[in-house]
């Protein structure tokens, strides 16, 4: 299916045996970091904790082999939980399988089809807000999880909801949520202080880790009555696989469809922008986004037969791959297997973790999500896309993921049609006043005409009117049509219109004498 590439599945036992320990250590690194993340995203996607394990499970040995970028690592995202949250609240969890298996097949054709680079065409202040949105939604929902309550279906409600959830949570309410919430709360502090003062020689231990393991130690030694992680004796028990009756109302529901394109999309980009991030992490093969695309599919329709989480490259843990040393895709090949030995072997160590740690960790995630730097970042371009960002991540939170990215787009194309439609004209006589030069600096389109057209009647009669077109971004029909009219309606008083498709260099400075503008200042 896959074409050849530098690094190739078939690799020879002389590199096996020169990568495989960077690999290894660097798998252990990525398994460490993804173990609490794959159990946090899916209990905010309002999924047992299992099936985000056997999405790092299935994107570990099965598209960490097939990847296109070859250091990526691919999981359950959390940029993905609040979408599966409001799909399995609309439409149940037996419909995500659906779902997700023609979300799947939509990325496999688009990967074989070589689209990969078009789903990268997207507005920068539209992803940045995107994710924003998206972190302020966990953020708003895991604060109940981290109070072991249950969270609303949106993010204005998880809002407006939280102070009487806080207010049962305290010790002297009617809930015994305050303990869940200390062990939320230590395991953002905890990973808040390793990230500001871990030591150099063990950077490679994960915040995230830390974190859940220390709440755990605190939460088993005083005998804390918290919810804890329900995680099936046997993996087997957490497969739901699709059923033929679901299958076939996918296919009779528009709305359905329309949350496959809109989950194969929005897993896509954010596959495409963290690989197009890793590579500049490293300096071995670049990503192959068509394949990678592929890949993508592959693990996504295998997640949907399995009733399983979506997965999208994730940037968090294939910027451990990375710092850890990883040379070759070994090392997410292996992270998947540390997954699955520690969910067959150590069920009773997951099933002593509090839900309301790995909520800590989900706040925390969605903290970083809304990047304050990306949002300066984006001020150098002017004051537009730090709105479009703003704008986006504000719709999404007020109504939802599909709304918000929509607004983002038509707002990026309100823009540039505003740009494509700015034109500014002067006409400009030399010092006889049988010469003259129509500027125009910008696009002329046909919203233009009329304008042009207000300034062609001023022109005198028997005047060479010089028109350089090295100033124009764009001229459509209408505008070439206009100018070619007044050329032959103009001749029979003697004027004559010279296009300038070139730069000519006109010799008018210092002999204009009269300007006549029109939309803007001269040119």
């Amino acid at each position: 299916m896959f074409d050849s590439h530098t690094e190739e599945t078939s690799m020879n036992l002389e590199t096996l045996k020169s990568t495989l320990p960077r690999d290894a250590m660097a798998s252990v690194v990525v398994f460490l970091v993804a173990l609490p993340l794959c159990m946090g995203v899916a209990i905010a996607s309002g999924m047992p904790p299992a099936k985000g394990l056997i999405t790092g499970i299935i994107g570990g040995l099965v598209v960490g082999w097939l990847a296109g970028a070859p250091l990526q690592v691919s999981g359950p995202a959390a940029g993905l939980a609040v979408l599966v949250f409001e799909l399995v609240r609309q439409h149940g969890i037996a419909m995500l399988g659906p779902i997700l298996l023609l979300a799947g097949l939509i990325q496999l054709l688009a990967g074989r089809l070589r689209l990969g680079c078009w789903f990268r065409v997207t507005a920068p202040a539209v992803v940045y807000g995107m994710l924003a949105g998206i972190g302020i939604l966990i953020i708003l929902s895991q604060l109940h999880v981290m109070l072991d309550a249950s969270p609303q279906a949106s993010g204005l409600t998880n809002l407006q909801a939280f102070p009487a959830a806080l207010l049962d949570a305290l010790p002297f309410g009617e809930g015994s949520g305050w303990s869940a919430g200390l062990l939320g709360l230590l395991t953002i502090g905890t990973m808040w202080l390793w990230d500001k003062r871990k030591p150099a020689r063990l950077r490679f231990l994960p915040g995230a880790l830390l974190g859940v393991s220390l709440a755990t130690l605190v939460s088993l030694v005083f005998s804390m009555d918290v919810h804890r992680v329900e995680v099936p004796a046997n993996l087997g028990d957490a497969i739901d696989w699709v059923q033929p009756a679901d299958l076939l109302r996918l296919l009779t529901e528009p709305s359905l469809l329309i949350a496959a394109l809109t989950l194969a999309f929005i897993a896509s980009a954010e596959t495409l922008l963290s690989a197009a991030a890793v590579d500049r992490m490293h300096q071995g093969p670049r990503a192959d986004f068509d394949r990678e695309l592929t890949s993508q599919g592959i693990g996504n329709m295998l997640c949907g037969l399995l009733g399983a989480l979506p997965m999208t490259g994730v940037i968090v843990r294939s910027s451990a791959n990375v710092q850890a040393g990883a040379v070759t895709r070994l090392s997410a090949v292996l992270h998947g297997l540390w997954l699955l030995a520690f969910v067959l072997l150590l069920t009773a160590v997951l099933q002593s973790i509090p839900v309301a740690s790995l909520a800590g960790v989900l706040v925390y995630t969605g903290v970083k999500l809304v990047d304050l730097k990306a949002l300066r970042g984006l001020g150098r371009y002017g004051r537009m896309p730090m709105f479009v960002y703003a704008a986006t991540a504000l719709a999404i939170v007020c109504t939802d993921l599909l709304t918000g990215v929509m607004i983002g787009f038509a707002l990026t194309l309100a823009k540039l049609a505003w740009r494509a439609s700015r034109l500014k004209i002067s006409l400009v006589y030399d010092e006889d006043g049988r010469t003259a030069e129509l500027r125009m600096v910008g696009s002329a389109t046909f919203l233009k005409v009329p304008e042009l057209s207000r300034v062609l009647a001023t022109v005198r009669p028997g005047t060479q009117l010089h028109v350089p077109l090295d100033h124009l971004n764009y001229i459509d029909h209408a505008c070439m049509e206009l100018l070619d009219e007044w050329s032959a309606a103009s001749a029979a008083n003697g004027s004559e219109l010279v296009l300038e498709p070139r730069a000519v260099k006109r010799r008018l400075e210092g002999r204009l004498r009269t300007t006549v503008g029109i939309g803007g200042a001269t040119a």
